[in-house]
């Protein structure tokens, strides 16, 4: 072991898991590490990490599953999801120590990132680091091509987004408002159709766990239908939309999270022939497709960010150890807003 090997503390995942994750399936441990890239680990940078993003996608990958755009972890090893980092040493000619990053890193105090092919170089410091697991990381480009790439908008669209206070919700509802769509979201509690309907600026919103009839609630809020649905929880709010779709209306499938704790045995959907009697578009998108147009949307939310024309709400967990805890609360709602761990602060 070299002088310069420091403690790391990481989150492992113990074992693959059914059902709804618990605290219980994720283990603190800590490791040694060198600050260096190990001699012949070409195009390779060593990070400390800043701060982690919490994902709903992240559930599956907790599950052995075959044919996945993002490949299952491996019990034992270090949790990985998007992070804001620090280079404390680089192989690579493009990325140097002091420069700070953002992509795919470990849950750990510090990471080694074997590869720097999708790594994004944070130009832009006047805004708050932690932004970039968030509006101007991931899920803000996921908002921003699911929206005007995947939905094809018009300027008078109806538009409902589920989910709408997490942290990809949030930004499409405020995308659509800029572009002259009328704007409904679902979320699951009266604080965050509050935050809905009073920061984020949304025509209206409901609290689908108080909806005894979705269809009903979509009709109400959507009298002459829905043009654009962008689509993060499946499952009966999907049937519920399907029928209360427009003509050539458009569905960006971005996620499902009602189905993530339940993958073997998924909740059917009955509603399916109005794509064929409404020619309905559905389609499903991954990030990683659009990431070539990140410098196009930097150019158009940073001014939005700094006019105060964009609003978004994160909510914070400190400390490495509070990831765990973090990570299994989106699947309850626990969270307002995009959920984010701090584990350093600059």
């Amino acid at each position: 072991m070299g002088e310069k090997a420091v403690s790391n503390k990481m989150i492992v995942l113990k074992d693959y898991v059914k059902g709804s994750p618990k605290e219980s399936d994720m283990l603190l441990k800590t490791s040694a590490v060198e600050l260096r890239v190990p001699d012949g680990c070409h195009n390779a940078v060593l990070v400390k990490n800043l701060y982690l993003s919490c994902d709903p996608y992240m559930r599956t990958r907790m599950h052995k599953i075959e044919g996945s755009y993002a490949q299952s972890y491996e019990p034992g090893s270090p949790i990985v999801g998007y992070g804001v980092c620090r280079v404390v040493d680089s192989s690579d000619p493009n990325f140097k120590n002091g420069d700070l990053i953002w992509g795919l890193t470990g849950w750990e105090e510090y990471s080694l990132i074997k590869s720097t092919e999708g790594l994004f170089k944070i130009e832009h410091t006047d805004v708050p680091l932690s932004y970039y697991t968030g509006i101007l990381g991931m899920p803000g480009t996921t908002a921003y091509c699911g929206f005007y790439e995947v939905c094809s908008p018009k300027k008078g669209d109806t538009v409902f987004i589920s989910a709408a206070s997490g942290a990809v919700g949030q930004l499409v509802g405020q995308f659509a408002k800029l572009f002259g769509c009328y704007v409904v979201g679902s979320a699951g509690s009266k604080d965050k159709v509050d935050l809905l309907k009073n920061k984020f600026c949304f025509d209206d919103a409901f609290n689908y766990k108080e909806e005894p009839d979705l269809n009903a609630a979509l009709k109400r809020c959507f009298p002459n239908g829905i043009d654009i649905y962008f689509e993060n929880v499946g499952g009966k709010m999907l049937d519920a939309v399907l029928g209360n779709m427009n003509m050539k209306g458009r569905i960006a499938v971005c996620g499902m999270i009602s189905q993530y704790n339940n993958l073997e045995e998924p909740e059917g959907v009955k509603n399916l022939l109005c794509l064929v009697l409404k020619r309905v578009r559905m389609e499903g998108f991954i990030v990683v497709d659009y990431y070539h147009l990140y410098p196009k949307y930097l150019e158009m939310v940073l001014p939005l960010i700094k006019q105060g024309k964009i609003t978004y709400v994160e909510d914070v967990a400190e400390g490495l150890e509070s990831a765990p805890s973090a990570l299994v609360g989106l699947f309850s709602g626990r969270n307002v807003g995009k959920q984010v761990v701090v584990v350093a602060r600059e």
